[in-house]
């Protein structure tokens, strides 16, 4: 059994890996979602149209809570107070609930689960992340 520090620093390194991990799937899925919106509406002509998409068309409404999700755990890591094992478990604990992925589910869950049926990098990066959830102390 891990002493209480081992502890900590595990999970620790554990939501450092699922952000890290995290970041490569949002981006994949905001790529994927991109496709799919050109292929609808047709085609978005640089960046900064795509930046005013992503944060403000319903299209990728989904997304944002992901992109959120990110933010608070990069909030921890920056903030000036030491960080309790309790933060850490929380967020860790958050993490699967934006995984769901169902084909008749909640909006989000099914926009999810089609972008995993149609790339098959995102589904093999939604089994890491649900491997990196799964690992234990």
């Amino acid at each position: 059994m891990l002493s209480s520090s081992s502890s900590f620093d595990f999970e620790v390194q554990r939501l450092r890996a699922v952000r890290h991990a995290l970041l490569r799937l949002h981006k994949a899925l905001l790529e994927s979602e991109r496709e799919a919106y050109e292929q609808h509406y047709g085609p978005i002509h640089n960046n900064g149209e795509f930046f005013r998409l992503v944060i403000g068309h319903e299209w990728f409404d989904w997304l944002r809570p992901m992109s959120q999700f990110i933010v608070q755990i990069d909030e921890l890591f920056d903030a000036k107070e030491p960080i309790e094992l309790n933060q850490v478990t929380e967020l860790l604990s958050n993490a699967s609930l934006l995984l769901r992925a169902s084909e008749e589910g909640s909006l989000a869950e099914q926009r999810y689960y089609q972008a995993i049926q149609r790339n098959p990098d995102i589904a093999f990066m939604h089994a890491e992340m649900l491997n990196l959830l799964k690992t234990k102390t």
